[in-house]
């Protein structure tokens, strides 16, 4: 039977992009820095925040008239969003909307990605 050793690294503060915070016996799981490092991997410091991200009767389409965007760059900035969803319910259907559109993405789905967030 194989022996480990282990060692006692204290409470967890910080795991896979999720902070941990523990006060009065409750415990809050935030990604504050994983939000913030993917506002500067696409350029949106200076985004300006926004209480409605997205219009449920808004319809976006493949063939919208504006110019495509590489699809890889939109590829990995939906794929960072998704990531967020664990702990930012509110944009899950901003996001969800926006997946669809990964092969054929346009400035129109790029900006309605940089204003989910």
């Amino acid at each position: 039977m194989p022996i480990f050793y282990m060692i006692d690294l204290g409470l967890m503060t910080y795991f896979l992009g999720m902070e941990i915070k523990r006060d009065e016996g409750k415990v809050f799981i935030y990604q504050r820095k994983y939000a913030k490092e993917i506002l500067i991997k696409f350029h949106m410091e200076e985004c300006k925040a926004t209480a409605t991200l997205m219009s449920q009767k808004e319809s976006l389409s493949k063939e919208d008239g504006t110019d495509k965007v590489k699809e890889g760059y939109f590829r990995s900035m939906v794929g960072c969003l998704m990531y967020l969803i664990a702990t930012r319910l509110d944009i899950l259907f901003a996001i969800s909307i926006l997946s669809r559109f990964i092969h054929c993405a346009s400035e129109m789905h790029f900006k309605k990605a940089k204003k989910s967030y």
